[in-house]
């Protein structure tokens, strides 16, 4: 199959980037231009400029003759929405009026394939949104969806590289080095600097980013899965991979603007046979979580053991990286409940540092009693601090007018992680920062790992 498109990189991670995994995709078993076009086009279609028919249609004759199945969840939604065109187009013929059309076609199970499409071309051509469809993607969300979507809030100016984050998230699951879930980047871009990894002051002079998954609700990684391995989860919003239904054709890989995906080469260092079926297998019996098998997919899980209860109740809601954070620079929780840990912290930046840092000072001790409303405030002509002087205080100290950001906001991928601090520029590079990956007994690049088990090999 050829495809029709200009050689521009398509990759927010640059040129490069793309030449890497044309290489991973090549080194695989499955039609490398195949799965580099359809991550172009997954990307073009989070940002709009390709609707989901025209994915479907573009690449479903491709992905059957490469994988002899396309379960993509666009193909599903595609193929329903037609069908259910279909149907009402015959029960129309029938004489029904809309109301019992909409009523035989919802006993058929034909009314599911409208969720999240609209309506196909009416008879002239024309599309009509048709508004029963959005009241029954309410009624399915309010039947079928818990309402919780995990996510997170990270705080890049509190952030000090210490790298506890990714050694927790490796205890937890186990993966190989380098092939890190949890990854903290120092950075500089040309406008902000970072100083010399053996030359600071404070670990705060440096810039990061902190990069788990960002759990996208739209994610362009499941939309070019050709078996379902790379799923979104009903329950909280999870995406997650089926260990037992990947295949390894790496296209997510690709797909991912955020580059959060390793394919595991190797053999598990810890086998699947020593590792507690409570961390591996979620709610529904899938298999999503540790360390996979050799072929497959990984990345950040959001830890659905601790999610799904099977770890205590208690751990509902937190994640070994957030659990493992000193300076409290990663909250985690339901971003659709605004009392929760992340929503908290971004209702108000400067308190939630406050609270977080536990300063000894009096007077800011006070300013954040009366902030929390554990204390009156003073009036303006008593002793004591009013609450304006309160939020000056606290704001004065850990920040004002703090700024907020998602990674990649123009790819409308939707992240469920909101960054606070400084967004990295388009040209920020990673630099050594004050703690180096060895030093905590981990690795920061997979592929020097690989290399050096080949040179060991004798494969160079």
């Amino acid at each position: 199959m050829s495809f029709d498109h200009d050689d521009e990189p398509f990759h927010p991670l640059g040129e490069t980037a793309e030449e890497n995994y044309r290489e991973l995709l090549e080194a695989g078993d499955y039609d490398a231009d195949l799965g580099m076009e359809m991550a172009r086009d997954a990307m073009r279609l989070t940002r709009g400029e390709l609707s989901e028919a025209e994915f479907y249609d573009r690449y479903h004759e491709a992905v059957l003759e490469e994988f002899g199945e396309d379960e993509r969840p666009v193909a599903e939604e595609v193929e329903a929405a037609r069908e259910g065109g279909r149907v009402g187009d015959a029960l129309s013929r029938f004489g029904l009026d809309d109301e019992t059309r909409r009523e035989t076609m919802k006993k058929m199970g034909a009314g599911a394939g409208f969720v999240g499409l609209g309506a196909w071309a009416t008879a002239d051509g024309e599309t009509e949104p048709d508004p029963t469809v959005a009241a029954q993607a309410d009624e399915d969300e309010d039947e079928d969806d818990d309402g919780v979507q995990w996510g997170m809030a990270l705080d890049l100016e509190v952030c000090d590289g210490c790298l506890a984050c990714v050694v927790a998230c490796q205890a937890e699951h186990n993966w190989d080095e380098g092939a890190n879930w949890m990854y903290i980047l120092a950075y500089e871009d040309g406008l902000v600097e970072s100083p010399e990894a053996d030359d600071f002051e404070s670990t705060r002079d440096f810039n990061y980013l902190i990069r788990p998954c960002q759990h996208c609700t739209d994610a362009p990684c499941e939309k070019v899965c050709p078996t379902t391995a790379r799923h979104t989860r009903d329950e909280g919003g999870l995406v997650l991979t089926d260990y037992d239904v990947c295949i390894g054709c790496r296209y997510c890989q690709v797909a991912c603007p955020y580059g959060v995906n390793y394919f595991q080469w190797d053999d598990p260092t810890v086998e699947a046979d020593d590792q507690e079926e409570d961390m591996m297998f979620d709610q529904r019996d899938r298999w999503v979580s540790g360390r996979g098998p050799k072929g497959v997919m990984e990345k950040c899980v959001f830890d659905p053991a601790r999610q799904d209860g099977q770890m205590g109740e208690e751990m509902v809601g937190t994640t070994a990286c957030e659990d493992a954070c000193p300076p409290g620079a990663i909250q985690f929780g339901d971003m659709n409940d605004p009392d929760s840990d992340p929503q908290q912290y971004l209702d108000d930046v400067a308190l939630a540092r406050a609270l977080e840092n536990e300063p000894d000072d009096d007077d800011l001790q006070e300013a954040i009693a009366i902030l929390e409303g554990e204390e009156e405030p003073a009036d303006e002509d008593d002793d004591g601090l009013t609450e304006e002087q309160a939020e000056r205080l606290v704001q004065g100290e850990y920040g004002e007018d703090v700024s907020r950001f998602r990674l990649l906001e123009e790819y409308n991928t939707n992240p469920n992680v909101v960054y606070v601090g400084n967004e990295p520029g388009p040209h920020a590079e990673q630099v050594p920062g004050p703690v180096a990956y060895e030093d905590v007994g981990q690795v920061d690049d997979r592929i020097s790992v690989l290399d050096e088990k080949r040179v060991d090999l004798g494969l160079y």
